[in-house]
């Protein structure tokens, strides 16, 4: 159910919308519980579809004027595919998308560094990673979450509580009651803002381009994924399935740069002339509208994320950069282990607590593991390029396997309930 702001319907869009608490848990006197969910995109729809699946109602709210993934393609790793089954959910991402068994190291030109090997590791963790694109994801999550409310060209400006639970007002006036808000709106989160104060975001000095493209190549094909290495640049290229292809590309330059860079594929492939031929060739094949251009930031780890009845989940509360290629998969873990925390709790503030302390020191890792290999990745004098492609071709491959089995085994284990 979809309206947008100032239409009536089902989403309630104009004025307060649905009291809080209004619906029964089935076969039980207990009311179930509501949430605001402010933000619509992964975290916040993967929020809804488990929280669906423990008897908690939901109602989203979006800033955006319209329901669509913004973005070009993603990861969704073994990790969050095992933590989404701990709920009973089957996404079919890999009929939507195409798994991805390796991953080859390889210079600007092409020549193989190291190839990184997953299968045997999504063997053991019992699912395997998998490329899909944005769009694909979300509409698998919305089918998930079951046609819930959801109201568009709503942004959120501030919350309080309200009647014993929360209410959320928005910018056009309009105002939202529920029983918990979960804050799902991204990087630049209103509901952080509000819990934490005014932050300024870690920006290393890059410019991240993302882009999706029909293209074929001999070597791009049944699953290949490949990250080609430059002094003070990067590539990814990864099919899709078909003959669609993921690509990004990473540049070094001036923080105020990479914020406001609005060139086009033109100079993009004047940034790499010369690499490798699939790499000039899946960009010289890119339209100018189908790239996205994005900074390069994150944050530092929170020490708190929420307080009462409001929690953060995504990159609202652990935005990392993409080096891990986690981010998706760290909201979708967030979204399941807040599910179960909720399950049954007649605390909710203290469900929400649970929540935090068993989701703050993995994602402290990514956060910090993602900020140090950016670092290395985007080397740009000749003995920095140098001493990184040594140190990935000779890295034992047990030492490899156990990082990247370290992050793809979803941790299932919550802290002693206190309901």
């Amino acid at each position: 159910m979809i309206a947008p702001a100032g239409s009536g319907g089902p989403a309630r869009a104009a004025g307060s919308v649905q009291a809080a608490g209004s619906g029964r848990a089935a076969g039980s006197g207990r009311r179930r519980p509501k949430a605001i969910i402010v933000g619509a995109g992964i975290g916040g729809l993967a929020a809804a579809g488990a929280l669906r699946r423990v008897g908690v109602d939901v109602e989203i709210h979006e800033q955006a004027s319209e329901l669509r993934a913004a973005g070009s393609a993603l990861s969704l790793t073994a990790n969050a595919r095992v933590a989404l089954r701990c709920l009973g959910i089957d996404l079919d991402v890999e009929r939507r998308g195409q798994v991805y068994p390796e991953l080859h190291f390889r210079t600007a030109a092409g020549r193989p560094i190291r190839t990184v090997r997953f299968a045997h590791l999504g063997d053991r963790v019992g699912a395997q990673n998998v490329a899909i694109h944005r769009a694909e994801l979300h509409r698998a999550l919305l089918a998930e979450a079951g046609d819930p409310p959801i109201r568009l060209g709503s942004a959120a400006r501030r919350f309080h509580r309200h009647h014993g639970g929360i209410r959320v007002e928005f910018a056009d006036g309009t105002s939202a009651d529920g029983d918990l808000l979960i804050g799902a709106d991204g990087f630049g989160s209103a509901v952080r803002r509000q819990l934490v104060g005014p932050e300024r975001p870690r920006e290393p000095g890059y410019v991240c381009w993302l882009a999706t493209v029909a293209y074929r190549h001999h070597l791009v094909r049944d699953g290949y994924a490949a990250h080609y290495w430059g002094r003070g640049q990067r590539f990814g290229l990864v099919h899709l399935g078909g003959d669609n292809v993921y690509w990004w590309g990473t540049r070094n330059m001036p923080p105020e740069a990479a914020r406001d860079w609005r060139g086009g594929r033109d100079e993009i492939l004047r940034a790499y002339a010369g690499w490798a031929d699939e790499v000039v060739e899946t960009v010289a094949a890119t339209a100018d509208a189908a790239v996205i251009s994005v900074p390069a930031r994150d944050r530092p780890a929170l020490r708190r994320w929420g307080d009462g009845a409001v929690t953060l989940l995504g990159d609202a509360a652990h935005p990392m950069l993409p080096s891990l290629g986690q981010g998706a998969a760290m909201a979708v873990e967030d979204a399941v282990v807040l599910a179960r925390c909720l399950a049954g709790a007649t605390d909710l503030p203290g469900a929400l607590r649970r929540y935090e302390a068993a989701r703050r020191d993995r994602t402290r890792r990514m956060i910090r593991q993602a900020h140090s290999l950016s670092r290395i990745e985007q080397l740009a004098s000749p003995a920095g390029d140098l001493a990184r492609r040594a140190y990935l071709r000779w890295l034992p491959t047990r030492l490899v396997d156990r990082r990247n089995l370290a992050d793809l085994t979803f941790p299932d284990a919550l802290p002693a309930a206190g309901r």
